[in-house]
Parts: structure tokens; C-alpha cells; sequence
């Protein structure tokens, strides 16, 4: 029977003393679900206490200071279960400070039961656990009216309160809402209906719990799994293990690896049962596939025509949860996502909640203990996700100080960050602040300039890490090209900050106005004529879709310079690792600052793989789209 129920996850919150340990411990004591020893032990807990009567909270109020002061400060989990279902209850905290231990409890809760007690009515606490509730994407609320029989149980109070609520939930992306008056000491409505609200016709509150439907609530059709672990116990067999986040895969469906993007199908099903006809979400399986695909932990399977986004650029809402250090930006931490890590930098931060009066901070310079907010991250590998909204499995993660090895934050992405950086060519109003200028066109066009030198002008943009082997590669394609009778120029990356650049640091802003005014230095020499060929690390995409903004479709051409971050720290040739790696040089790329690779690069270039010769030929090929190769 216990295989075949289905399990409810679910939160209890509301404010001090509205009485969400003692409705649980009724909950357990009325559905016989309290074992003989317990029952025992809170006897004796309730005598030491100097009270009568058998004291249900104590329950679930586990720590020492919980049971004096009377009040819920960690989250305590409970189970129990009925003919007709299994439960995991989360004891929550209500008071402001423990925000993040109501985060930890109703991050994977399928219903939230919030308590108001009937005499204070709605206060502002009661808002601020629906609005954590809305936050944190569960599907149900329920509010349990309670203490009504210190309100005479008064049917006018009831419904007075429940009209408070419904109007405020309205605010917040709640679909399913319900109200049940209850007394979890008396225990009516809880089990049974007790027979003091005759005016009452709805369902107790275990009622509710057995029969809410939740199966529609789970993400079945997208499937995601991430992959934890590659099973390899002899030559013959290759299996993937890890637990099904969302979906459902049966043998024979196509499915694709990320982040590589091959394509395969489905072998086999395997768990230590045997094999399966099909795994869901929530099943931990190993997969066999029908082709030889490289994969390890971190990566994941997902079906072939339902791809989740891909991206370095996360939307999120976070809720800080170190007490002693505050949010820091540009500052490296290590972001958990499913079964992958990897480094990542808050960029920006748009504003903070006051989980209150639900108001938002845009002036807020940081997130401190259980401050809750809207920020941007960036990450130096690529994560595979969802939105929190429609997959919760693939739509959160932790943030980790890499330092301490401490949870700091909890975070849910709402997708994949949409604001364009200042650089962008749809903002390049922030940075034009001149005024009343106009651009002056010489007499001699730049037709005119092709026909006299012999080829057209392009922009070679030469990206990758420090010690790639960007400046050696392009100085080398410089002295090829002008061999060739071609005008060419290298604009490198330290020579332009000993004169043109010489005012900008290594900040992320100092990096955009760094590549923005080589951009436009780069175009000035396209309109000359010029084959210009650009050596600039330009960690971020954006950076150099700028670049590539200011030319015309086919002059830009991207060269990834791809060299392992090991193999660049081995060479170092201007001492820059070592220094970084020391902590002597902040956000530096590849040690404590992230690179995208290139997503669209028209040339790769593996300058670990071949002579500064060969990678020169890779570039030199004739009928190469700039014409430059064919025409010398």
C-alpha cells in the first residue's frame, strides 16, 4: 500500500504564537499518527512545564530553546501518513529573522498552511508567508483560521478574515486558495468537524490534505536529467545514474546530451530491480544509450525536441542566508544548480523586497541575512535550466562562498537575463554624450579604397584567454597579410592602455568602455581601408556582439583563440597566473572572473594543437570570405 499513495509535501507558517506547532501535533495526535513513546515524552516534557493538559507543540519544537520560549525557531520536519496518503510536514518560523529557514522548508512543498489567529486577524507577517509562498511557486495555500474558540466561534470573524486575505492574495500569483476555520487545541476541524461550527460545511483540514490533487502541479512533460554519476563496471556497459528532475523517458525516445548537443536514443532503463519500461520524475535510474556519448556529472539529458534554455546569464530572485557576510558583487561564489557547479558573479542587483509591505528597494547596494532579491548573475560555464515557474527542479539553486564552503543563498531563476549591458547597440545612448556633432564622409568612398589597395577592409576580433596565444597568433597573420601587399594593423589589448586606455581599470564597466572605445577605433580604421585585426581577451558575448554591431554583416570576422585554462596558466608569459591565482590581481579572466566562449565564432583556432604556422593557415585559406587570400 505504501508504494501506491502518493506523497504531499507541505509548510505550515503564520506568526508567533498563531499556533502551527500545536495544529500539527493535533493533526498527528487525532490520525493516531504519534507512536506510544512520543506520547510518553511529551507527558513528561508538559509536567516540567507545570501544565496539565498534554502540550501537542512540544512535538515538533525539537531545540531546547524552542521549548522554553514556546515559539518555532528551526524547521522541523514530521511524517506520517493515512490510508489514503503520505505526508512530510515543514514546521516554519514565523518570525521575521528565520526568513530563510521558511525558504528552506517551503522550497519543495506542494501546499502551504498558513495560520491567522482569529483574534489579531491578518497581520502583516500573514502577508509576508503568502507572499514568500507566491514567491517560492507553490501551488496552494491554504489558511487556517485558528483559535476560534476564543472568538466565540464566530462565523462573522471567519468570514471577515477570509475576505482580508482573498483580497490581498489577489496580488500575488497564488491560483488555489482555500479557508478553513479551525481550533488545534480543541481540535476541531482538524480531524474531525467537533460539531462547535455547525455553520461550517467544508472539508477539515485532513480532508483537504488527503484529496488535494497535485499530480497536474508536477512538471511531467519536460525531461530533464541531470546526470550524477557514470557507471562503468566493465567494458561491456556504460550507464548514466541520477534521479529524473521533471518529465518522463521511456527506450526508443530521442534524447540529447548537453552541453555537446549530440543526439541519441534511449537503450535501456536500469535500477537495482532490473530493468524498467519507463522512468518519471523522481526516479533515481541509470540510463543505457544507444550511441557512445561522452558525459559525466553535471551535464544532463534532456529530450530532443524540449531543450531547456542554455545560457551564462540568469534572471533570479534570491534570499541571502549568511549572517555575517552580506552579498558582495562581482565577487566569485560557486552556484549548484542540479547536479552541476560552477563559478559565477552577481553582476547587478535591481532591487531588494521588503517582504513586508512587498515595496522594492532600487537603491539597495546589497543583501544582507534573509533579505530577499531581484538580481542578475553570470556564470562562467553554461547552465541548463528552466524557469522556477514551470520546472522548480531546474529552476533553483544555492549559492556557496567558495572560501567557507557555506550556503549563502537560495535562489530561483526566473529565466534567462534580458537586459541588454550599456554597451549594447540599443543603449549606446548611456554613453554618447555628445552633442551636436555630425558625421563628416571623406571624398574618397570606401569603394574607392578597395579598388586601390586591392581587397576589402574587415575586422579580425581575436578572443580567448590570457595566454592563448591571441597576440603572438594575430602579429603572425599581420606579417602574412602585409607579405601579401594587404594594409593591416593589430590593435593590441596592453598597447591601447598605455596611451588610448591608459584612464581604465579591470572593473567589469572599465572592461565595457575598454571595448567600446577600440570598437570605434577599429571601425575609423575598417572606413581606411584597413584589415584590422583586434587581440582583447572581451570576456562577456555581449562585449563582442557590440563590436560586431558597428560593422557590416560579413567584415566582422570572431576568432576564438581556444587554449585549456591549465595549459595558459603553464605557459603564463607575462606572470599575470601566478600574481591571480595569489589573489594580487582582482577579476581576473579564467581565475576570479568568468569567459564566454563564443557562440558563433566564424574561426576556432586550437593553438595547443598546432605551430604558430599551422593556426596562421587555418586563417589563411583561400577563398576565404574576405577576399583577402584569394586576391594575394
Amino acid at each position: 500500500m505504501n508504494d501506491t499513495r502518493d506523497m504531499l509535501r507541505f509548510t505550515t507558517a503564520g506568526s508567533v504564537d498563531d499556533g502551527k506547532s500545536t495544529l500539527i501535533g493535533r493533526l498527528l495526535f487525532d490520525s493516531k499518527a504519534i507512536f506510544q513513546d512520543q506520547m510518553e515524552a511529551l507527558e513528561h516534557s508538559s509536567k516540567l512545564r507545570g501544565e496539565e493538559d498534554v502540550n501537542l507543540a512540544l512535538l515538533t519544537d525539537g531545540l531546547r530553546a524552542e521549548r522554553e520560549q514556546g515559539i518555532t525557531i528551526d524547521v522541523a520536519y514530521r511524517y506520517f501518513s493515512t490510508p489514503k496518503r503520505k505526508f512530510i510536514i515543514a514546521d516554519t518560523p514565523g518570525h521575521e529573522q528565520y526568513t530563510r529557514n521558511m525558504v528552506t522548508g517551503a522550497s519543495t512543498a506542494d501546499l502551504a498552511v498558513i495560520l491567522i489567529d482569529a483574534r489579531l486577524g491578518v497581520l502583516t507577517q500573514s502577508k509576508r508567508h503568502g507572499f514568500l509562498a507566491s514567491l517560492l511557486g507553490i501551488p496552494h495555500l491554504l489558511v487556517a483560521v485558528n483559535k476560534m474558540d476564543l472568538v466565540g466561534w464566530s462565523q462573522e470573524r471567519f468570514e471577515e478574515i477570509a475576505d482580508v486575505y482573498a483580497e490581498f492574495s489577489e496580488k500575488l500569483k497564488i491560483h488555489d486558495i482555500s479557508f478553513i476555520p479551525v481550533s488545534a487545541l480543541m481540535g476541531d476541524n482538524i480531524v474531525e468537524h467537533g460539531g462547535r461550527m455547525d455553520w461550517y460545511d467544508g472539508p477539515t483540514v485532513l480532508h483537504y490534505l488527503e484529496h488535494l490533487t497535485i499530480a497536474a502541479d508536477r512538471n511531467l512533460t519536460d525531461f530533464r536529467f541531470p546526470v550524477q554519476y557514470v557507471i562503468r563496471p566493465d567494458q561491456n556497459f556504460r550507464g548514466f545514474a541520477g534521479r529524473a528532475a521533471s518529465g518522463s523517458v521511456s527506450p526508443g525516445e530521442e534524447v540529447t546530451a548537453l552541453p555537446s548537443g549530440r543526439s541519441t536514443r534511449i537503450k535501456g532503463i536500469h535500477t537495482a530491480e532490473g530493468e524498467m519500461e519507463s522512468a518519471r520524475a523522481g526516479d533515481s535510474v541509470c540510463l543505457t544509450l544507444e550511441d557512445e556519448i561522452d558525459l559525466s556529472r553535471g551535464e544532463m539529458l534532456v529530450r530532443s525536441h524540449n531543450l531547456p534554455e542554455v545560457g551564462t546569464q540568469l534572471d533570479a530572485m534570491v534570499c541571502w542566508m549568511d549572517e555575517f557576510a552580506p552579498l558582495k558583487l562581482n565577487s566569485p561564489y560557486v552556484l549548484r544548480h542540479t547536479t552541476r557547479e560552477v563559478q559565477a558573479f552577481v553582476r547587478t542587483l535591481a532591487y531588494r523586497v521588503d517582504v513586508n509591505t512587498l515595496h522594492r528597494d532600487r537603491e539597495a547596494l546589497s543583501l544582507e541575512l534573509n533579505d530577499i532579491g531581484r538580481l542578475s548573475l553570470e556564470t562562467s560555464r553554461p547552465l541548463f535550466f528552466d524557469s522556477y515557474e514551470s520546472n522548480r527542479e531546474t529552476g533553483g539553486f544555492i549559492l556557496i562562498d567558495p572560501a567557507t564552503n557555506k550556503t549563502v543563498g537560495a535562489g530561483i531563476i526566473r529565466g534567462a537575463a534580458r537586459d541588454v549591458p550599456r554597451l549594447g547597440p540599443n543603449h549606446t545612448e548611456e554613453v554618447e554624450k555628445s552633442a551636436n556633432v555630425v558625421w563628416h564622409s571623406g571624398k574618397i568612398g570606401l569603394e574607392e579604397r578597395i579598388e586601390r589597395n586591392g581587397h576589402r577592409p574587415a575586422c579580425y576580433w581575436f578572443t580567448g584567454l590570457s595566454g592563448s596565444g591571441k597576440s603572438t597568433l594575430a602579429r603572425a597573420y599581420e606579417k602574412r597579410l602585409f607579405d601579401a601587399g594587404r594594409q593591416v594593423f593589430v590593435i593590441d589589448g596592453d598597447n591601447v592602455r598605455h596611451g588610448l586606455n591608459g584612464d581604465l581599470g579591470f572593473t567589469a564597466e572599465d572592461r565595457e568602455e575598454n571595448i567600446r572605445r577600440v570598437g570605434h577605433v577599429a571601425r575609423l580604421m575598417y572606413e581606411a581601408g584597413f584589415i584590422v585585426l583586434c587581440c582583447f581577451i572581451s570576456p562577456t558575448r555581449a562585449l563582442r556582439d557590440f563590436v560586431r554591431s558597428l560593422f557590416p554583416e560579413g567584415d566582422f570576422r570572431e576568432v576564438h583563440v581556444r587554449c585549456g585554462l591549465e595549459e595558459c596558466i603553464a605557459r603564463d608569459p607575462k606572470g599575470l597566473y601566478k600574481k591571480a591565482l595569489a589573489g594580487e590581481i582582482p577579476n581576473f579572466t579564467g581565475v576570479s572572473a568568468p569567459y564566454e566562449e563564443p557562440e558563433r565564432a566564424e574561426y576556432i583556432i586550437e593553438t595547443a594543437r598546432g605551430s604558430v604556422e599551422e593556426c596562421v593557415d587555418e586563417l589563411f585559406q583561400p577563398g576565404s570570405a574576405d577576399g583577402v587570400a584569394q586576391q594575394g
